[in-house]
C-alpha cells in the first residue's frame, strides 16, 4: 500500500492577465512532482478573478493539460487552430518545440473552475512539432461506485478495485496517469497503477482522512493507492506518471534541459524562428508523439 510521505499547500497567486489561481509549482517541489512540472487551481464565481484570461504566450519543452469542472474556456494558436472546451472537457496540449497560444475565458460571469497541469517531456521529445488533442466529456472513461462516487480517468491505466480502466489517449513516454475521483462521505476506494511510478493526490473540494481541500498528498511508491473521504465526501485529481531523470532548467514558459536551450529559445523567439508558421499543427496522433 502506498503510503503519504509528504503534504503540500497549494498557493493563491496571479497569472496571465491577472487571473487569480492557486499552484503547486516550484524549484522545491520538482523532484516530489516529477515528470509533472506544476498544478493550477482556478475555482471563482467573480468575473473579475479570471476574465483577463491568458493572452497570447509562447511555450517550449512540455505538455500542457486544460481540465475543466465548470465554465468554458477559448484556445487559440498561431496556427490558426482555434476551439472551446466546457465542463468535463480537456485539451491536451504538446508544446514541443514551440507553440504561441491564448486561453481565453469564453463568458463573463459565473462560475470558472478548471484546471491547466503542466507536464515535462524527455530531451527527445522536446523539439518535435507541436501537437494537441481535444477530450470531450463524454470521451472520458468513468467507473461508478458502489457506495455513489465515481472515477473519472482521462490517461492512462488504472485498475479500480477489480475493475481495470483505460483512459482514451494511447499510451505517451511519460506515461502518465490522470483521474478525477469524486467520493461520497466516508467512501474508500482503492487504485493501482504502475508501482514504481509517481502518486500525487490534490483535494479540490471536501477532503479526505489525510488531506484537506487544496492540499496535494505525495505517495510512496507501491501496488495500491487506498482513499478514504471525510464527512463531507472528497473531490480530487489522482496523478502518476514515469520520472524523467534528466537535468530540469525553467525560464518561465520554457523548460529545456540546460540554459544554452532556453536561451535558444528566447533567440529562436525574437529571430521569429520559434514555430513552424507554414505548417498546421497536428494532433498527437500524426505527428508520432503518442509512443
Amino acid at each position: 500500500m502506498r503510503k503519504i510521505v509528504q503534504i503540500v499547500d497549494a498557493q493563491a497567486t496571479s497569472d496571465g492577465d491577472g487571473v487569480k489561481i492557486h499552484r503547486l509549482a516550484g524549484r522545491r517541489l520538482q523532484a516530489a512532482l516529477n515528470p509533472y512540472l506544476m498544478i493550477d487551481e482556478i475555482n471563482s464565481d467573480d468575473a473579475l478573478d479570471y476574465i483577463g484570461g491568458f493572452p497570447e504566450h509562447p511555450h517550449r519543452g512540455f505538455e500542457t493539460i486544460t481540465y475543466m469542472k465548470a465554465g468554458r474556456m477559448r484556445h487559440r494558436d498561431h496556427m490558426g487552430n482555434e476551439g472551446v472546451i466546457g465542463a468535463g472537457d480537456v485539451q491536451w496540449m504538446t508544446a514541443g518545440a514551440g507553440v504561441l497560444h491564448s486561453e481565453m475565458p469564453e463568458q463573463e460571469q459565473g462560475l470558472l473552475h478548471g484546471f491547466q497541469i503542466w507536464l515535462n517531456m524527455p530531451a527527445t521529445d522536446k523539439m518535435k512539432p507541436a501537437a494537441y488533442r481535444d477530450i470531450a466529456s463524454a470521451e472520458i472513461t468513468e467507473h461508478p461506485l458502489s457506495g455513489g462516487g465515481k472515477v473519472s480517468l482521462i490517461a492512462g491505466d488504472v485498475a479500480v478495485g477489480d475493475h481495470q480502466l483505460s483512459g482514451v489517449l494511447p499510451p505517451l513516454s511519460t506515461e502518465p496517469v490522470l483521474m478525477d475521483v469524486q467520493l461520497a462521505a466516508g467512501e474508500t476506494v482503492e487504485l493501482s497503477f504502475k508501482a514504481e511510478n509517481s502518486a500525487l493526490v490534490y483535494i479540490y473540494k471536501g477532503q479526505s482522512d489525510a488531506l484537506k481541500q487544496r492540499q496535494m498528498g505525495i505517495y510512496s511508491s507501491g501496488d495500491q493507492l487506498r482513499l478514504e473521504a471525510g464527512p463531507s465526501g472528497a473531490q480530487m485529481l489522482v496523478l502518476s506518471g514515469r520520472p524523467i531523470n534528466e537535468p530540469v532548467v525553467q525560464y518561465g514558459p520554457f523548460v529545456m534541459n540546460s540554459m544554452e536551450e532556453i536561451e535558444q529559445a528566447f533567440r529562436d523567439l525574437q529571430e521569429n524562428r520559434f514555430v513552424s508558421a507554414h505548417k498546421p499543427m497536428l494532433h498527437l496522433a500524426e505527428q508520432g508523439l503518442l509512443l
